[in-house]
Parts: structure tokens; sequence; C-alpha cells
């Protein structure tokens, strides 16, 4: 998906520069003001809504792959209290069996961190803030088996990359 947006934005710096070269040269025509004028918000006003036009594909094109999950709240679902502090992370569990749905309680004694859960490949499953004085929940359910890491996702100073902790997923029951 990157490779696509690098090539579209490489087409539309290429369209911009031809734009450009042609108002330089439209304007040594000679032609008067208002004609000029005229043909160009023309032009304007295409490009103006090829711009949004695509600006719209664009966005959906790449926004729809990411992982987007309702949010819902099991009856069975653990509940998990996360405290962060520097360089640590307080879980009351970190034990789960695959299927689990999960809510995390998260909050934080000192600064903001991020909460940021990562399966074995070291893609990101889910992520909120843990911010002081506030709790942040996140719903979460374990679908495969395995180690997961839990890293901060905010500088929170010198040992921030430090600030992990492992949640153990075993097989369903």
């Amino acid at each position: 998906m990157q490779h696509l947006a690098w090539y579209l934005t490489l087409i539309f710096i290429g369209l911009l520069i031809v734009i450009f070269v042609s108002f330089i040269f439209s304007s040594k025509s000679g032609e008067s003001y208002e004609e000029v004028a005229r043909r160009d918000y023309r032009h304007r006003q295409k490009l103006f809504w090829l711009v949004i036009v695509a600006g719209v594909i664009i966005s959906v094109t790449t926004l729809l792959p990411w992982p987007h999950s309702a949010t819902t709240n099991p009856a069975n679902e653990k509940v998990v209290q996360v405290v962060a502090s520097q360089w640590h992370w307080e879980l009351s569990q970190q034990q789960f069996h695959s299927g689990d749905a999960v809510k995390f309680e998260v909050t934080s004694k000192d600064v903001n961190h991020g909460f940021g859960i990562y399966d074995a490949n070291m893609k990101m499953q889910a992520q909120v803030q843990a911010m002081p004085g506030y709790t942040n929940t996140l719903h979460y359910t374990f679908t495969k088996p395995g180690e997961y890491k839990v890293l901060c996702l905010e500088y929170c100073g010198l040992a921030h990359h430090n600030m992990t902790t492992t949640l153990t997923v075993l097989s369903a029951r």
C-alpha cells in the first residue's frame, strides 16, 4: 500500500510541475489578463475537484486495511488493571487463553505512556494511552496463542526503551 501512495505522490508532483511550467509559458503569450484569468480559473476549478476526488479515493483505499474492530463488552470479558509508571508495567493478569475477551483498564502513576500490544512478529494488535489521573479502556480478544509484547509508545524518560512486559496466550480451553 505504501508503494501505491508513493507512486501517486510522484504522479501528483509531476502533474503540479507540468501545471506550473504551463503557467510560466502562458504568462509570456501576451494574451489579455481577462482571457487568461477566465481560462485558468476553469482549469483551477477542474484541478480542485480532481484533487478532492483523488484525496477521497486515496484516503479510502489506504485507511480500509486498518484493523478496525467494533467495541464489544462480552459478559465473560476478563478485566485487567494496568498501571504504567516509569519504567515498568503493573498488570493484574498476564496470562490468557486464545479466544479470551479482555478489557484492559489502563492508567498511569506519573507521566503519559502508550500501552501497545504486539504479536510475535512485532505487528501492533491494539493500543491505548495511559494517562495519570484517568483510566482508558481497551477491549481486545486474543485470537492466537503465543507471546505478546507490551511496549510503551510514548517517550517517558531515559529508560523508555526498557518499558516492556510480556503477555502469554495459551491455546483455547
